[in-house]
């Protein structure tokens, strides 16, 4: 069975693709992650590193984390992969639908570290897609909008149907990609067909920075879901006010 790490966000579109790689044989052993220097938040969704290590537990697999600056970005990306592919890793799942420079940009980067880059969400539409995770029975909340484009009503918002709808909707009188493939939005995953625990966001504070509306999670915790270990809380996290990248 080929081995594979995920280029983990946290969010929606590389939680569908996980899950589509291993329905097709392939077996996921890292979720890797890009954050910040300071080692406390993710860079693409500004999620706590706490957070997405909850998703880790609830997934089973190992989180793998590579800080780095906006200016070494492709460099460190690079040096995680080539630690991941001493590790006998020879593909990396992408979850990139439709930008070209995204694919490119993956293509380039497993090229020179001797991926296979596998993108199974690439070139379908992107209702599908959205659809495709709903019907799955995957749960996920809206933690990042574009303050401009969807405004703080949309923050901490559940994606399911009725999202899918209004998102629909804006779609026909302002150019908005339902996926948030552009950055409109971006999501926490909580739950889903892989997860063997669900994570419950229970306090946070909505936070206006550079454009955007935050989820700034001050609270969560893992519950199991099933009765291999009892149902109850197995871990909490708990963190004041964000501290923002210079």
């Amino acid at each position: 069975m080929d081995r594979a790490f995920v280029s983990w966000s946290g969010g929606k579109d590389s939680c569908l693709a996980m899950f589509l790689a291993v329905k097709s044989g392939i077996e996921v052993s890292y979720l890797l992650n890009m954050a910040f220097e300071d080692n406390q938040y993710s860079r693409t969704h500004h999620l706590p590193l706490e957070v997405l290590e909850l998703q880790a537990k609830a997934l089973r697999i190992p989180l793998f984390v590579q800080t780095s600056t906006d200016s070494m970005y492709e460099e460190n990306f690079l040096k995680a992969m080539i630690e991941l592919k001493a590790m006998d890793i020879d593909k990396g799942i992408f979850g990139d639908i439709d930008i070209v420079q995204h694919r490119d940009w993956v293509e380039r980067i497993c090229k020179k570290g001797k991926i296979y880059p596998y993108l199974p969400l690439w070139g379908r539409n992107q209702v599908d897609v959205l659809k495709e995770f709903i019907n799955t029975g995957f749960k996920a909340i809206v933690t990042i909008v574009r303050a401009d484009v969807l405004g703080r009503e949309w923050l901490g918002r559940i994606i399911n149907e009725a999202f899918l709808e209004d998102i629909e909707k804006l779609n026909k009188n302002i150019s908005v990609t339902i996926c948030g493939e552009a950055g409109e939005y971006h999501t926490l995953v909580t739950d889903g067909p892989c997860f063997y625990s669900k994570i419950e966001i229970q306090d946070y504070e909505a936070t206006l920075h550079n454009g955007y509306w935050f989820m700034n999670i001050k609270k969560c915790s893992l519950f199991n879901k099933g009765k291999e270990t009892g149902v109850g809380q197995d871990y909490s996290y708990n963190r004041g006010s964000p501290k923002w990248e210079k």
